[in-house]
């Protein structure tokens, strides 16, 4: 990723919560056939003084956990918040007209090796975790004994799990920082203005106004 240093974001605690924030990754292989990309919900475990893992799980018939030997290398892209931003709302462009559009927008690209994990307990535990992570906003949160072990136990056996050892993690956030503090008002304005306000907070917490 082409990453200009304004934009470089190398803060391990923010780099997680993106990818907390904004779970579903697009997972990339390269396999026989050339590169393929899918789609997963992620769940990241930085556990301190443990390597840095994601986990999730795909259905067996997806050839992605069979695309090459376990240990491969992958990557998975994540993004978070983006959005236009219109020259019209930079208060510069109405003195000298000199500014153009651009797309603002955060994310993160997590390089790894991945294993495939068929055994019962790894996936049992991918899914208890995930339910428990996605389910926590729920006024009655939905937990894995609500349903019936024989279907569990029938479900668990068309998933195979998915887990990446991280050895790199890449962040950009592409945040208007070097315009000045009033056409970065102005596009956190016009942000604001269309509704896209979590891109606008973004904004604001990389470069304070």
């Amino acid at each position: 990723m082409y990453i200009p240093q304004p934009y470089a974001e190398t803060r391990e605690d923010e780099l997680h919560r993106i990818l907390q924030a904004q779970p579903l990754g697009v997972l990339v292989t390269q396999g026989s056939g050339g590169l393929d990309a899918n789609h997963i919900p992620f769940l990241l475990d930085a556990t301190p003084g443990q390597p840095t893992v994601l986990l999730a799980h795909v259905a067996r018939a997806n050839p992605v956990w069979q695309t090459g030997p376990n240990g491969q290398e992958v990557m998975v892209v994540f993004r978070s918040v983006d959005g236009y931003i219109s020259p019209n709302w930079y208060p510069g462009k109405q003195e000298t007209h000199r500014r153009v559009p651009t797309w603002n927008y955060e994310a993160v690209h997590a390089h790894g090796r991945m294993v495939g994990r068929e055994d019962a307990k790894f996936l049992r535990g991918v899914l208890a975790r995930l339910t428990r992570h996605h389910e926590a906003s729920q006024p009655v949160p939905w937990k894995m004994g609500d349903a019936p072990a024989d279907y569990i136990d029938e479900l668990l056996q068309h998933i195979v799990g998915i887990e990446i050892q991280v050895t790199r993690l890449e962040g950009k956030r592409k945040l208007n920082q070097h315009h000045t503090t009033a056409d970065r008002q102005g596009a956190i304005d016009g942000l604001t203005e269309s509704g896209k306000t979590a891109l606008a907070a973004a904004m604001r917490d990389v470069a304070p106004l």
